[in-house]
């Protein structure tokens, strides 16, 4: 349970004879369950604050450590089927909304989610099957994070799915860009192997539209999930930048990752202020690199990549040089020798969306390289399913489920849909597409569940709860985790994922702390069997609203 400052144990007060009736309001108090913003932040919708509070309430329930870790991992994967994987890679949008920022640090909720997915993996966790064997079958293109979170919701629900890809694994760019040393690979293939153990074919390398075409796929299958991702680099837009040592990020770390990468320089320049940057530089580092710079037009608080990994290059020795623009590429037989950088401010957003960029004259500087990287953007193939491209460049969807055109059988979801996004934005978008899908095969209107309202941390008693530090996670030092592409990041011992779940302030969900209780003098509230809460005797209440201003989680509304 969420850890707390103390539990007020008082006498319930009883009206004394000849005092008269106590004043009656007309509005009575309701135990209203609501959204927490964790949730409202996370765009996998994964039910964080149900798998926090199952670990941290363990004991109350008289359930062991490992039966609520299960437990937590059967809720977090309703949403979400690869936990150990996104609680390494996913940026955490859920922790910004996490009310506890307010009272001291939010909860380390990403880290959670990686305890909580390799304990699954540590004590091979299966899925469950949610419906029978339907009949119908999908087709998926892609296996990617969309794709995976696709083939998983509907296999769950009982249809038939193929999963197309062109690569000979699956995991997209999961696999084919992030680094090992960020997602080993044994964590992601043993997360993929139990969506695959649902009974989801994989069919790999086949491009859909060059091996297979999309017509054929709408013929064969009963509706069609694409999620093709983006794996086409944006090259700088410079003379001189055509040259055998100058890569997009896209190409280098598919290269790497494929055991094909270039022979490693003492110099590397990467061009990018994004995550996909930082992967590309700390990569070269581990192969030997001795010099390398990231040179990026974002100032550091404009810089979309995350702090962490700012952090993390910054320990393993990479030069960060935030708000310049390259403008001049140097070549000398052939290969790129340096570029030179001009420093810039950001304006407003133009109608293309990017940033107004004023240059500052008279801030020139070079830096020397002798390979060059641009990560600055990517962008899809739609090479044979050109009916997927629309005239923004990327895939459109005519509502809000993935549907592309509400006349046709397909749906899609990901970088394709969203001009790039998070891995967590992707996974939720496949269970969304495959939630209608499955609305679809049934001949039903999908109607997703209705939203609660938000709890803020306004609403909350944050007095109630004690100040605590959030739990840090083990890593090894720079100089032991530049030796290889081993996996840095320890994960929390059993007792620091205790400590970080009680950390949970269970906003907007009873957790029994028997405050609205103790603080009703008229006998209007009743405890329940654990696992119950607390109920309100009607013609007890006089709706004087104390257990509403008192309960700490912002449960009781007056109504």
């Amino acid at each position: 349970m969420a850890i707390v400052v103390r539990r007020i144990e008082r006498a319930i007060r009883t009206q004394l004879p000849g005092q008269g009736k106590k004043k009656q309001s007309t509005l009575l108090p309701q135990y209203n369950q609501k959204t927490p913003p964790c949730t409202d932040s996370c765009p996998s919708a994964e039910d964080i604050r149900g798998y926090l509070t199952l670990i941290a309430q363990a004991d109350e329930y008289g359930r062991t450590p490992e039966m609520a870790t299960q437990m937590a991992f059967n809720a977090l994967t309703d949403k979400n089927p690869l936990p150990a994987t996104m609680g390494r890679v996913c940026p955490h949008p859920c922790e910004s909304g996490c009310n506890r920022g307010a009272k001291d640090e939010p909860v380390s909720i990403n880290r959670v989610e990686m305890a909580i997915g390799d304990f699954g993996i540590g004590n091979q966790l299966k899925f469950k099957p949610l419906a029978e064997k339907t009949g119908k079958k999908v087709a998926v293109i892609g296996a990617g994070p969309a794709g995976l979170s696709a083939a998983y919701q509907l296999a769950r629900r009982g249809h038939q799915v193929t999963l197309f890809d062109q690569m000979a694994e699956p995991g997209g760019m999961l696999r084919y860009g992030i680094p090992a040393y960020r997602l080993p690979r044994e964590v992601l293939a043993a997360e993929i192997n139990r969506i695959f153990e649902l009974g989801v074919e994989f069919r790999p390398n086949i491009k859909v539209g060059k091996d297979l075409t999309l017509d054929q796929l709408k013929k064969d299958y009963d509706a069609v999930f694409s999620g093709i991702g983006a794996w086409t680099g944006r090259k700088l837009p410079l003379a001189g930048i055509e040259a055998p040592n100058a890569l997009t990020g896209v190409e280098f770390l598919l290269a790497q990752n494929l055991g094909k990468a270039p022979k490693m320089p003492a110099k590397v320049l990467v061009i990018g202020g994004g995550d996909v940057a930082y992967d590309v530089a700390r990569t070269c580092r581990r192969m030997g690199a001795l010099e390398v710079s990231i040179v990026c037009r974002e100032t550091l608080e404009l810089m979309p990549a995350t702090q962490e990994e700012i952090h993390a290059g910054e320990a393993e020795g990479i030069k960060l040089y935030p708000g310049f623009t390259p403008k001049t590429v140097h070549n000398q037989a052939g290969q790129v020798t340096g570029v030179e950088f001009l420093k810039v401010e950001l304006g407003e957003k133009g109608e293309n969306g990017w940033p107004i960029v004023t240059e500052i004259p008279g801030t020139e500087f070079k830096v020397e390289t002798q390979l060059v990287i641009t990560a600055i953007s990517q962008s899809p193939n739609f090479d044979g399913l050109e009916v997927l491209h629309h005239e923004n460049g990327w895939t459109g969807l005519a509502n809000n489920f993935g549907r592309v055109s509400l006349e046709d059988k397909i749906w899609s979801g990901g970088d394709i849909t969203r001009k790039l996004g998070l891995v967590t934005e992707a996974v939720g978008d496949g269970r969304i597409a495959a939630e209608e899908i499955d609305a679809f095969l049934k001949g039903q209107e999908y109607k997703p569940e209705p939203k609660k309202k938000i709890v803020k941390h306004q609403s909350m008693k944050l007095d109630f709860y004690q100040k605590t530090q959030r739990n840090l996670i083990s890593e090894l030092e720079p100089v032991q985790r530049l030796q290889n592409f081993d996996g840095y990041v320890l994960g929390f011992s059993k007792e620091q994922l205790l400590a970080e779940a009680s950390r949970c302030m269970s906003c907007g969900s009873c957790f029994d702390c028997d405050t609205c209780w103790s603080y009703c003098g008229d006998s209007a509230i009743k405890k329940m069997p654990k696992g119950k809460h607390y109920e309100f005797v009607w013609d007890k209440c006089i709706g004087c609203n104390k257990c509403a201003d008192e309960c700490p989680c912002g449960l009781i509304d007056m109504t």
